[in-house]
């Protein structure tokens, strides 16, 4: 596995590299003036980088809110020729840790029905479906399954 690098997306600077990963990945993905919406939510919205120790190369993100005690998942992504290769699992595991510090207690995500591969990274981490958001996604339209994790240590 490549060594990688977690850190926080603190500079407007830093969303080009997030948005690349959006663009690869998603059918829908975020703008933006969305990411510079979660950089001013100070205490609620936060973001990890998974870089390549040499390069600096932004392999993944994940993006969450601290809301109370419960952790929500916005995003994780990881471009597509880098996955499978443990970068999820490591933003995950940062993530999930980060949330305790933060008093988080549970957390939770929404994913695709369709998302094999992220359903079963999940499921590793503990999460367990409990319940569906009908027509939650758009292209294309699609079920999302609601998974929670609790307790989150």
């Amino acid at each position: 596995m490549t060594k990688l690098v977690i850190e926080s997306m603190t500079s407007p600077d830093q969303i080009d590299a997030v948005l690349a990963v959006e663009e690869a990945c998603f059918t829908n993905p975020w703008t933006r003036a969305m990411y510079l919406a979660e950089l001013d939510n100070h205490g609620v919205s936060f973001c990890y980088l998974a870089k390549e120790a040499a390069s600096g190369t932004v392999l993944g993100f994940c993006s969450f809110w601290r809301i109370l005690d419960e952790l929500h998942i916005n995003n994780l992504a990881v471009l597509p020729e880098r996955r499978r290769t443990g970068v999820a699992t490591v933003l995950l595991d940062y993530v999930l840790h980060e949330g305790t510090e933060l008093g988080a207690r549970r957390a939770t995500l929404e994913v695709r029905r369709s998302n094999d591969a992220a359903r079963l990274l999940y499921e590793r981490f503990g999460f367990a479906v409990a319940g569906t958001r009908k027509d939650y996604y758009t292209k294309p339209v699609e079920d999302a399954l609601v998974l929670w994790r609790e307790p989150l240590r």
